[in-house]
């Protein structure tokens, strides 16, 4: 994921059957539609994934099967720290790296307490380092159960050892942003990854490698378009035009997520349960004509940006 064109990384969503089960023949499906739409690589058990829903055995069979269906087109990566001690967690990302992944991902909310200083991190990472030979490193700064952000000063420590390659940020803010970016600007084999969709253009204007966001699991290929046009002269209106879409949308993206991701995805043709294993709130009527009147919404974009969709 060095790759100095800009990419997107689809956060992955886990299809389950109506019974609970994961849907791998509609996780091939959703991995297939990601890849069409231009991915540039895939964050497969992720928060998106409902990860902290899954067993540890789902975990691995959900990104063996990610890993299979891409077939090598684009690289992927997968979460491998769920707490406990170091050596615990040292070798379940041992384990999720002989799948296959090109990197496995570090929570940063799981290898120190809420209460507990950035010192602590910085001494469990090293001990996590040490103990994981030299496996590819990235980090997640999941937002459940708490958020933990790393500075710029940490993140320009790890990624200097050489083993940190992929960051996904969600720190909100453009200008830690870009302090992060610069701080790590010498080593070109590592990218970071920006959630926060308010400040898409600005953060890969300022040198963002992409974006890693959950806007990708209503219209992956929008950002994948973004990506593409965000400096584009000829393009600045309608790149403003889908900023200014993602600013407008954002919060009816985040409520009763991922439920509502998979209805969107259900009305663009993709055959997958809505059901979820987390308690993400309750899909009533009100949330249905809301999504209805946000997916009619992102009809009219696609004409007024004459984008190729993916989907019927």
């Amino acid at each position: 994921m060095s790759e100095k064109s800009k990419g997107y990384i689809p956060v992955m969503l886990t299809p389950f059957t109506e019974s609970g089960a994961v849907d791998f023949g509609g996780l091939t499906k959703l991995t297939e539609l990601y890849l069409q739409a231009g991915a540039a690589g895939l964050f497969a058990n992720c928060q998106s994934s409902e990860m902290f829903n899954l067993s540890p055995e789902e975990q691995l069979a959900v990104t063996e099967h990610v890993l299979h269906v891409a077939g090598g087109a684009v690289p992927v990566v997968a979460t491998g720290t769920f707490g406990g001690a170091m050596e615990k967690q040292a070798d379940f990302v041992k384990r999720m790296y002989e799948t296959g992944v090109e990197a496995v991902i570090v929570i940063t909310n799981m290898l120190a307490g809420e209460s507990e200083s950035a010192d602590v991190f910085d001494e469990r990472f090293g001990h996590l380092l040490d103990a994981t030979a030299d496996i590819p490193l990235g980090f997640y700064e999941c937002p459940e159960p708490f958020k933990r952000v790393l500075t710029a000063e940490q993140l320009k420590r790890f990624v200097s050892t050489g083993r940190v390659i992929y960051h996904k940020d969600t720190c909100l803010d453009i200008e830690q942003i870009r302090a992060k970016l610069d701080a790590t600007k010498q080593v070109s084999e590592f990218g970071l990854y920006d959630a926060y969709m308010v400040h898409a253009v600005e953060s890969l204007k300022a040198g963002s490698a992409g974006l890693s966001c959950i806007q990708g699991n209503y219209y992956p290929e929008l950002i994948v378009w973004l990506c593409n046009h965000y400096d584009s002269d000829e393009l600045a209106d309608q790149v403003a035009r889908v900023q200014q879409f993602f600013i407008d949308h954002m919060e009816i993206m985040h409520a009763v997520y991922p439920i509502v991701a998979k209805y969107f995805l259900q009305k663009r043709g993709l055959p997958i349960s809505t059901f979820t294993r987390k308690n993400a709130g309750i899909f009533d009527e009100t949330v249905r004509t809301r999504m209805d009147s946000f997916y009619r919404h992102f009809q009219q974009l696609v004409e007024q940006i004459d984008l190729k969709s993916v989907w019927v």
